[in-house]
């Protein structure tokens, strides 16, 4: 079998062939599926093997002390050959990873053959194709829980006894220092466990992807906003505990800690950080300094590791294996998220490769897998590639169209929700607009109600949405609402008779989207517009008619660019609002297909690790694709949006709603740079919903094409959850 192995002298890292470790009693034989590499502890290993004697000497101090001693006791001679002996010759690495049990020793009855356990243990749980595991150090999976997680089971044990030593209590206010792989595991559990966490981290990507994950806010530990978000949310007390999980050698981690920590707070060790304790400061505030002994109790102890004698849970409640288990259970709960921290899964014989370009930094990674070969053959069929279903769109019923208006009758218009979106893009458009009137504003607050009225002439404002539904006078209702909120509201006008203009997203599932079109067929109303306003941008109209018809097969690039964002932003409540392409995405879909002229048949997503952005590829029925490229960790000076398509020897460019270009070979036609600000096609969108009210005409867009946008939407999730590629297929 084949296994990582270094050599701590040179450094050399290798995967070398090794003998099949024996079943002894007391252990099962694990054949690996997925192994974890902890970016942190396992890099400072490999890093320290490349170190010169004296650099290894520096790092390891207690080490040194050892060779003293055996020099005082041994002599230099023999103590030099002892030393050497053992830093030239070759030492495991791994200590986390999921895999099938093969054999079963005696005296084990809990686990059989084919069952899948996750392992624990930096002497049995390696980057190995088979491991020998005692008792005490695997766990079965649960149902339902992914092997490529249940990799994750070690490293989540050793968050999980942090957060126990940390004795954190419901409401509390905790601060994580260091948001890697432990740390973003930390910000989970204690989210989890109903404390609100600020977490401090000098790399934005890793700030923004624990806010993704639960906590309250994030940000450099030197910058003055962890500290603000601190004295936010503990009144000024400071947080509870403090959770060090940060590496290397600054002691800015326990300087923080004091400054920050409530009287008589906890500060936790989880890590292997600096800790030169600022004695006037721990003592002032009397901190409770503890240190979280990896993965819990029964850790170093060889009776317990190695013997598999269990410590009575009437006095010791977390053991080791019990932690390993407990993490597990919460993963297959969906209480812990770990998918969103791996960077990357490489196959097993490429192990040296990846850990040279970790090392390098080529690599840049908060939790990497190795997925070994052969999984598929123990029994489980290759799971088929996933399906979203486009809902049928049901036809509409005669009589139900919007009645015709005469020409001087105003069209009434009705807004649920006025926040920055509506106030900027949308009501500018509507207040001046000749044959509208802006009947009804509807907000939550009574005061949001009244500040849109003033400011856009509404001739109500309330916080009663029933009536407004109710209202005959009425004909068109805009939702305009966080993204959670759109499908219900949208289904509610719908059944009212309501004509109904809805922001991006329509729905942010399969079920809302259902019950949207259950709507529809319920009510016979199917005067829906969705506002995906850039394909009515007066410049992409424009050079989509210079770009001409096409013949052949199209090839699409779009580039967003759509930076990060603030802390503290709903958009960040993926729990709730879904994530940020769930949000915006359908608006670069939407535009694709208009330009390509039909709906998607594909949607294949790739991600990568630590943030949000994406690579989303659409497949159209006549071979045209389109990719987009959504990214947030772009410069800011750089455009927002830019697309290119390309067919029939033609190339239309398309530069953030400012210029577009098309070539076709033999000349190149421009347009005209926009006088004043990007125009993405609000004002004509407005329009043409306006008018489609009015006359009782068409919507702006077909239900159709709506509904297959926001399946394309959708499909991008259950894309990134497979790793494949998703067919779109239409209900019959």
């Amino acid at each position: 079998m084949k296994q990582v192995v270094q050599n701590y002298k040179s450094g050399e890292l290798a995967l070398l062939d090794v003998p099949v470790p024996g079943c002894k009693p007391g252990g099962v034989l694990v054949r690996t599926s997925y192994s974890l590499i902890s970016t942190g502890t396992e890099l400072m290993k490999v890093s320290e093997a490349g170190m010169s004697m004296l650099g290894k000497a520096r790092s390891r101090p207690d080490q040194v002390a050892k060779v003293v001693q055996s020099v005082a006791t041994n002599g230099v001679p023999a103590t030099y050959r002892k030393v050497m002996g053992k830093l030239d010759s070759y030492t495991p690495l791994g200590y986390s990873l999921c895999g099938v049990v093969e054999q079963v020793g005696t005296g084990i009855d809990d686990v059989k053959a084919g069952d899948l356990v996750a392992c624990a243990g930096n002497e049995h749980a390696l980057h190995a194709e088979l491991n020998w595991v005692p008792k005490n150090l695997y766990a079965p999976v649960p149902d339902g829980l992914a092997p490529r997680h249940a990799a994750f089971g070690t490293v989540g044990s050793i968050a999980l006894q942090g957060v126990r030593q940390g004795e954190s209590r419901l409401g509390e206010v905790a601060l994580v220092v260091g948001l890697g792989l432990i740390g973003q595991l930390v910000v989970q559990l204690l989210t989890a466990s109903g404390v609100r966490v600020v977490g401090a981290d000098p790399d934005p990507a890793r700030c923004e992807l624990a806010e993704r994950l639960g906590a309250a806010a994030c940000g450099d530990p030197a910058s003055p906003a962890v500290a603000g978000a601190v004295a936010e949310l503990t009144g000024g007390h400071g947080v509870d505990q403090v959770y060090l999980a940060a590496g290397g050698g600054s002691n800015q981690p326990v300087e923080l800690a004091a400054r920050l920590c409530r009287d008589r707070g906890r500060v936790v060790d989880i890590g292997k950080c600096r800790l030169d304790l600022p004695w006037n400061a721990y003592y002032e505030k009397e901190l409770d300094v503890r240190f979280s002994r990896s993965y819990g109790p029964g850790r170093y102890d060889p009776e317990y590791e190695l013997e598999g004698r269990d410590y009575p849970i009437g006095y010791v409640r977390w053991t080791e294996r019990r932690n390993l288990a407990c993490f597990l259970d919460l993963a297959a709960r969906g209480r812990v998220d770990v998918e969103p921290l791996i960077s990357h899964t490489a196959a097993f014989d490429d192990a040296v490769e990846t850990y040279r370009r970790l090392e390098d930094g080529e690599l840049k990674a908060v939790a990497v897998l190795f997925r070994y070969p052969g999984q598929d053959a123990e029994g489980q069929a290759p799971a088929e590639a996933p399906v979203v279903t486009v809902p049928a769109v049901p036809a509409p019923v005669t009589g139900k169209r919007s009645p015709v208006r005469g020409a001087r009758t105003p069209v009434r218009l009705a807004f649920v929700g006025a926040g920055n979106y509506a106030g900027s893009m949308l009501l500018p458009h509507l207040a001046q607009r000749d044959g509208v009137e802006l009947s009804t504003v509807v907000t939550t607050t009574a005061l949001s109600a009244a500040n849109a009225q003033r400011k856009f002439g509404f001739a109500t404002a309330t916080t009663d949405l029933d009536a407004v539904l109710g209202d005959a006078s009425v004909d068109a209702v805009f939702v305009v609402t966080r993204h959670s909120s759109h499908a219900e509201l949208t289904r509610k006008a719908l059944l009212a008779g309501k004509a109904v203009f809805v922001e991006k997203p329509l729905a942010l599932t399969g079920d809302e989207l259902a019950g949207v079109l259950a709507a529809v067929e319920e009510s016979g109303n199917d005067r829906l517009q969705v506002g995906f306003n850039r394909r009515f941008a007066p410049l992409l109209q424009q050079a989509g008619q210079r770009f001409g018809a096409r013949s052949g097969p199209a090839s699409l690039r779009y580039l967003v660019n759509a930076g990060r964002l603030d802390h503290g932003s709903w958009y960040l409540r993926q729990d709730t609002e879904g994530s940020r392409f769930a949000g915006e995405g359908g608006h670069f879909i939407d535009t694709a297909s208009r330009l390509i002229g039909a709906d998607p048949v594909s949607v294949y997503a790739l991600a990568a690790s630590g943030n949000e952005d994406l690579q989303v590829v659409l497949g159209y029925p006549d071979g045209s694709t389109a990719t987009i490229s959504y990214v947030t960790t772009g410069a800011s000076g750089f455009p927002k949006e830019t697309l290119d398509l390309v067919a029939d020897g033609k190339v239309l460019q398309l530069d953030d709603f400012v210029r577009t270009s098309v070539y076709d070979g033999r000349k190149r036609w421009v347009s005209s740079r926009l006088p004043k600000a990007r125009d993405k096609g609000q004002s004509a969108e407005l329009a043409a919903f306006v008018r489609a009210v009015r006359t009782g005409g068409p919507m702006p867009v077909p239900l159709r094409s709506l509904v297959a946008t926001t399946a394309a939407t959708l499909a991008v999730r259950a894309s990134l959850a497979a790793g494949t590629p998703v067919t779109l297929a239409e209900a019959r």
